[in-house]
């Protein structure tokens, strides 16, 4: 996961939740974003698919400065910019 340093990733958790950002550090038991939009889609009837395109086109919503994401709920991330339009 190293080579992600630095570079705006998408997180998919096993939650309604979808968490983007620059990843900062990765330990064994988190992964640290900076500059994040941490989005829950039960607020809006946006799906998944859509918030991260939408993000992809117009450009990241940071609503925090850092977030710890576990491990243990991660079920896939990629690069943002890897994301198919």
């Amino acid at each position: 996961m190293e080579e992600f340093l630095n570079k705006i990733v998408v997180l998919d958790v096993d939650a309604s939740y979808v968490y983007i950002g620059t990843l900062k550090s990765v330990s064994d038991k988190t992964l640290q974003l900076g500059d994040a939009d941490v989005h829950d889609l039960r607020d809006s009837a946006t799906t998944r698919e859509r918030y991260i395109l939408d993000t992809k086109l117009h450009g990241l919503r940071t609503n925090r400065s850092s977030v710890y994401v576990s491990r243990t709920q991660i079920v896939s991330f990629s690069l943002l910019n890897e994301i198919l339009t």
